[in-house]
């Protein structure tokens, strides 16, 4: 029964329905994960299986971790760490979450340092 109570959670089946556009697309992806203290980005190259990029709240470079203006340094730091790499083009894979707040604002720093989605 808790099995089912999951799988009917409006988040997953959210979650899902992106995860399958996104990796349909065939690009490499950039991942969002939100926790009420801290966000976290990657990109992960779904072919090999491995992450490519990383980049958190919780990077020295960050001063605060739960706000708009954190979550848009995360952004931009991931866009530069992913130029350096040699990554242009992405998918933006936003999970369970809104593209509201702070999703919407670390994909606007990732456009900002030069990722395209």
């Amino acid at each position: 029964m808790a099995a089912k109570r999951y799988e009917n959670n409006a988040g997953i089946r959210r979650a899902r329905r992106v995860r399958a556009r996104v990796k349909a697309s065939g690009k490499i992806r950039l991942t969002v994960f939100r926790s009420a203290r801290h966000i976290y980005a990657q990109i992960i190259d779904d072919a090999e299986g491995r992450t490519l990029v990383a980049a958190s709240s919780l990077d020295a470079e960050i001063k605060n971790g739960s706000n708009i203006e954190s979550a848009t340094e995360v952004g931009k730091l991931l866009g530069e760490r992913a130029g350096k790499a040699g990554i242009n083009e992405v998918a933006f894979d936003r999970g369970r979450y809104l593209y509201h707040g702070r999703v919407k604002a670390l994909a606007e720093g990732a456009r900002n340092a030069g990722l395209k989605f």
